[in-house]
């Protein structure tokens, strides 16, 4: 893989740039949402360990099974937008049913409508950003989008804590705060962008569905299988508020973990994308990947809440430095009229194999503690590393 050159940030389109700020504000809800979340199912509802691990897996896989047809339908419609209103609208609808949970299966009601609302969104943005800008941008207008994404990630933490503090844990109050950011993303969505459809014939693209998936090329499955060897290795984020818990941060400070790993991956996920300027996605994606390593091993000997953060941390920086760089390269691997297709099935296999991880993890945390379920997951780390360096393009 060469390095790609990218003209300066200052050329990206208006419309990228709204779509960040969409992830912003609807990431802000969210992440407010899931820094609490593991901590309310397992102190308020008594769910255990494993249950979270699978509810979160089940969601994440839904959202991918989910973006499979919505892509497909994107490239079919040629009409990116309403798809992607529509996930955003599910979404901002589902959070009031967070609060107003008393059982395990209200809050997967929820994270269902959630992740499904996700699901329809996901291939239909991330194909629209690639519609928006020249192959030359996409390193930077994918960075760009998850850096934004990742800073509301940081702020939904941020303000969970300071809520929590003030309004002494109640943790269902905090919860009815995340309504107002995922409304305001529709607002943004609906008024700031303006689609750009491809060039493509509209009988052409009527016809196209999920079959003739061959055509994609073989240097699009290698990028999924690759993709997802590395969603393997990299189970839900609940984890770590868990571990944070576990090893005796208060609760009010809980969302802290979160915090401190989307405030490094909004700080690396832009420059990430940059730097391929200067190196290959090899060697960023290999880096990507040693540095999940560091983290596991971190939060598998971590004997207090400053290693807690420091391997948060490190996990950030991990998704900073592979998270922009996978839709780069799926975006590059296909020809305009399928990206739509393209990221949906890309989305379904890193989300079927996000459900084995996290299904794993809570398995192993449950029966073997907590250190096996990194270890598990620093083993896995280094067989993607394998697969990388094995891949010659």
């Amino acid at each position: 893989m060469r390095p790609v050159d990218n003209p300066p940030p200052r050329h990206l389109p208006r419309g990228v740039v709204v779509l960040g700020l969409v992830s912003l504000c609807m990431d802000a809800s969210s992440e407010l949402v899931h820094s609490i979340l593991p901590v309310f199912l397992v102190t308020v509802l008594g769910a255990s360990v494993a249950t979270v691990g699978l509810l979160e897996g089940i969601a994440e896989a839904t959202a991918a099974i989910t973006k499979v047809f919505s892509g497909a339908l994107s490239d079919r419609w040629r009409r990116r937008k309403s798809l992607v209103l529509a996930g955003y609208g599910l979404a901002a609808l589902s959070k009031p049913l967070f609060p107003l949970a008393d059982s395990v299966t209200w809050v997967f009601t929820a994270r269902f409508l959630d992740r499904v609302g996700k699901g329809i969104r996901g291939a239909p943005r991330d194909a629209l950003i690639a519609d928006l800008v020249p192959p030359g941008q996409r390193n930077a207008a994918y960075g760009l989008r998850q850096s934004l994404d990742s800073v509301g990630a940081f702020l939904g933490p941020l303000v969970a804590i300071g809520l929590l503090l003030l309004w002494q844990n109640d943790l269902r109050a905090v919860l009815w705060v995340a309504v107002v950011p995922a409304f305001l993303a529709l607002v943004l969505l609906l008024f700031g962008v303006e689609e750009n459809r491809p060039a493509a014939p509209v009988a052409r693209a009527r016809t196209l569905a999920l079959t003739g998936l061959g055509s994609l090329g073989r240097r699009y499955w290698l990028v999924l299988g690759l993709g997802s060897v590395i969603t393997l290795a990299r189970f839900s984020e609940a984890f770590l508020v868990l571990r944070g818990q576990q090893l005796g941060l208060p609760m009010a400070w809980v969302p802290a973990v979160m915090l401190v790993m989307s405030l490094v991956y909004a700080a690396s996920a832009y420059p990430a994308g940059l730097a391929t300027r200067y190196w290959s996605r090899r060697t960023l994606l290999a880096t990507g990947l040693l540095v999940l390593i560091g983290a596991d091993l971190v939060l598998a000997t971590a004997d207090g809440v400053v290693l807690v953060l420091a391997g948060a941390a490190l996990w950030g920086l991990h998704m900073g430095l592979t998270q922009g760089l996978l839709a780069a390269l799926v975006a590059d691997a296909v020809p305009p009229e399928r990206t739509g297709t393209a990221f949906g099935l890309f989305h379904l296999a890193t989300g079927v194999f996000l459900l084995l991880a996290s299904a794993v993890a809570g398995m192993v945390w449950d029966r073997y503690g907590a250190p096996a379920t990194f270890l598990t997951g620093a083993a896995f780390s280094a067989v993607a590393v394998a697969g990388l360096l094995l891949t010659r393009r």
